[in-house]
């Protein structure tokens, strides 16, 4: 063999084994071991917000076939990473009126120096109103602000934005994504300003985002008892769309062990670009649609605004709140 044949045999090998190199980093990502979740114990439909310099998190108790909770809790957090249970702050059978069960799928915003907080219950939709991001919450209505049978598909999984200009609004709907602009008191709106769409792919949990100067509407495809729970986005340059949806990849989607990754809440860390998506998993280990946990990731996006597909295997970093100057 002359020189030239043993300078190429030689960069072939190296070549092969780069490739095998490459091969086996790459079949070394574990999808075995989970990052552990965010909360201790079941709980899902996450909506995670910042107030004051300080993390909240609100979601549904879960745990029952059927998703027969009948009680709501709020946890906060210095850091993303170490929660406290505040406690129940709105309790379905000694709150309100008009409904004892089905706690589902929260959502809080702030406005005219009060918390609003509106949950799902019983398949209608309500309102409770407090001074302080922990409550105690009181219903003001005593009645749903949005009940059951007004829309086609279930009135359930609102989600509340206050845009720049404090124009506030309110997503929702399982079956269709529904969309109006509340009144500046917060707990009501004009019914005959309801706007309903249906993305391709939507099922449930509108968010929406808002990002320089781009409205990100999120929501979850598939059902939540399906292996398969995934989101997806659309984008707009307005609150209420048209929304024209992301081609390719899903934003999140489980992988290996985690399974049914969906029905998230993101949030943005004051005075940043940074944003952390939370969302539920099947419990693991044996969990299902009824017994799931609550998990929190990095958000990216691309240079292009895109939203990258999220890692639910990463590990999740102390986040600390700089204090406004």
């Amino acid at each position: 063999m002359n020189r030239n044949g043993m300078i190429l045999k030689c960069i072939a090998a190296i070549l092969l084994v780069t490739g095998i190199n490459t091969v086996v980093k790459a079949q070394s990502v574990d999808t075995l071991n989970a990052p552990a979740p965010a909360l201790p114990g079941v709980y899902a439909d996450p909506n995670i917000a910042v107030f004051n310099n300080k993390f909240y998190i609100y979601p549904t108790t879960d745990g029952t076939v059927g998703w027969q909770s009948t009680a709501f809790s709020c946890w906060s957090s210095d850091n993303l990473t170490d929660w406290k249970n505040e406690g129940v702050i709105l309790n379905l059978p000694t709150d309100l009126s008009w409904a004892k069960v089905r706690a589902w799928a929260p959502t809080i915003a702030t406005k005219n120096g009060k918390y609003y907080y509106y949950y799902s219950a019983d398949v209608n939709i309500g309102v409770a109103v407090a001074d302080k991001p922990t409550g105690p919450f009181k219903d003001p209505l005593g009645k749903p602000l949005v009940r059951k049978g007004l829309l086609p598909g279930q009135m359930i999984d609102p989600m509340a934005f206050v845009d720049d200009d404090g124009s506030a609004y309110l997503y929702f709907g399982q079956g269709q994504c529904n969309v109006v602009k509340l009144n500046d008191d917060m707990i009501s709106y004009d019914t005959t300003k309801i706007i309903s769409f249906k993305p391709e792919g939507y099922n449930e949990g509108p968010f929406m985002i808002k990002r320089k100067g781009i409205y990100y509407l999120m929501w979850s495809e598939y059902d939540t008892r399906d292996p398969r729970y995934s989101i997806a986005y659309a984008t707009s340059k307005s609150p209420v769309g048209p929304f024209v949806k992301a081609a390719g990849h899903p934003v999140l989607k489980g992988k290996g062990v985690v399974k049914g990754a969906g029905h998230h809440s993101v949030v943005q860390v004051p005075g940043t670009d940074k944003w952390y998506i939370a969302y539920h998993r099947f419990k693991i280990p044996d969990g299902n649609g009824y017994n799931r946990e609550t998990c929190i990731e990095p958000m990216y996006f691309d240079a292009q605004g895109n939203i990258k597909p999220v890692d639910v295997f990463g590990k999740l970093k102390p986040v600390k709140i700089k204090a406004a100057k």
